[in-house]
């Protein structure tokens, strides 16, 4: 069993769309799990039926026991973020979940509660099993709600005996990429010819390769900008990176994003061919790796 990551760095490059499409290449043999938890998409394209849906625990809030609590105020004065009104209120969005308000209170009015930040998700899809999730408005601990839907993915994968486990990344290099990065056997960065889209390339790349994990590239709409191109491909020689090919603009792609399809099963033509000789190149290098 494999487990193969698609990141970009940053959003927009094009990542859920090559996704979507390996699910429809992988012909039943993978499980999907969605690790951009704060703005899921892959949902939309792959359109899973749920099957059974969890609620996620990412921390603790403060709560206040107004029997116990004899309007001191030294709560108040010792939150930092100012989530404590002086009527002894705790707003929950604003709560980081330090504990320090609890501890300074003589009254052991103030308990620390589970917070619900967000849910996750085992589904089906015409393609194979798919885990994702949806992280609450303003909540934090992303990187642990990408943890738990990697587990149950690898667990479905496991008991089922697929192949693959192709994970969705979340963009950029912070903590929920170092989460979804964790025992992964190989990550595809998918970027762009634009300045913004090879520098987040060269950062998401070092992170994974602190990770020694085996990292390679696409170039997505390498005909918008050659040079930029070029110079991508370049750095990819330079580095021992494997470019595993590039995939030209074509309006039909945004056609199928915006139905929701797939783009390997929405259009035909170079746009789907490059798509699969980058799913078989892929295949080919883990196979003899």
């Amino acid at each position: 069993m494999r487990e193969i990551l698609i990141i970009s760095g940053k959003g927009g490059t094009g990542k859920t769309m090559l996704t979507s499409s390996f699910a429809v290449l992988a012909r039943g043999k993978a499980v999907f799990a969605d690790c951009d938890v704060d703005a899921a998409d892959l949902f939309l394209m792959l359109k899973p039926e749920i099957k059974q849906t969890y609620r996620f625990v990412g921390g603790k809030k403060a709560a206040i026991d107004r029997q116990l609590c004899n309007g001191c105020g030294k709560c108040v004065d010792a939150c930092r973020f100012d989530a404590i009104s002086k009527d002894f209120i705790v707003d929950r969005i604003s709560c980081e979940g330090c504990s320090v308000c609890s501890r300074v209170c003589p009254q052991n009015a103030i308990v620390m509660e589970d917070a619900v930040s967000g849910e996750w998700f085992i589904s089906e899809t015409v393609y194979g099993p798919m885990v994702y999730a949806k992280l609450g408005v303003a909540e934090e601990n992303s990187g642990k709600l990408v943890t738990v839907v990697k587990q149950n993915a690898k667990e479905i994968a496991k008991k089922q005996e697929k192949d693959f486990i192709i994970v969705d990344g979340p963009p950029g290099v912070g903590c929920p990429v170092i989460a979804a990065l964790s025992g992964v056997d190989t990550a595809v960065i998918v970027t762009e010819p634009t300045l913004s889209g090879i520098q987040d390339m060269k950062r998401v790349i070092s992170v994974a390769r602190n990770f020694r994990i085996n990292v390679k590239v696409v170039i997505n709409k390498f005909d918008l900008n050659k040079e930029l191109s070029g110079k991508i491909e370049k750095y990819c020689f330079e580095n021992q990176i494997f470019l595993l090919g590039r995939i030209e603009f074509n309006r039909k792609v945004v056609e199928a994003v915006v139905a929701g399809r797939p783009v390997v099963e929405y259009i035909t033509g170079a746009v789907r061919q490059e798509i699969v000789d980058i799913w078989d190149r892929l295949q080919a290098d883990m196979q003899s790796n």
